[in-house]
């Protein structure tokens, strides 16, 4: 009786579980692009432009003396909570930020979909 309990309470408790984790890395990325954003801002204060690629934020990309970097703590890019790299696309002006969430696949619904991605 008492592993029938507790075999219902896993089955009732466990997709919370997993959806409280989802969630939990949704929100990691989000405030992760948020730092990948302002670092990029700072980049293009000191620069004139956003780089070319996020491994300007980390080396000298520009050739130029006003380059006041690194841009982020640690020696490399971070990935996304799902282990995978933040897609980053620049224009010179502007740039799009994203991470392809846990699919690792353009698009997606609920916890595949894209992060970031307006």
């Amino acid at each position: 009786m008492v592993m029938a309990i507790i075999a219902m309470l896993a089955v009732l408790v466990a997709p919370n579980l997993f959806n409280q984790r989802a969630g939990a890395m949704r929100d990691a990325a989000t405030a992760e692009i948020s730092t990948l954003s302002a670092a990029l801002d700072m980049y293009r204060l000191d620069i004139g432009r956003y780089p070319d690629s996020l491994d300007g934020l980390m080396r000298n990309d520009s050739d130029r003396a006003t380059w006041n970097g690194p841009y982020l703590r640690g020696s490399e890019l971070p990935n996304d909570p799902w282990d995978n790299p933040y897609v980053y696309e620049p224009d010179g002006n502007s740039f799009t930020l994203y991470s392809l969430g846990a699919d690792g696949a353009e698009g997606g619904e609920g916890n595949d979909a894209d992060v970031g991605r307006e």
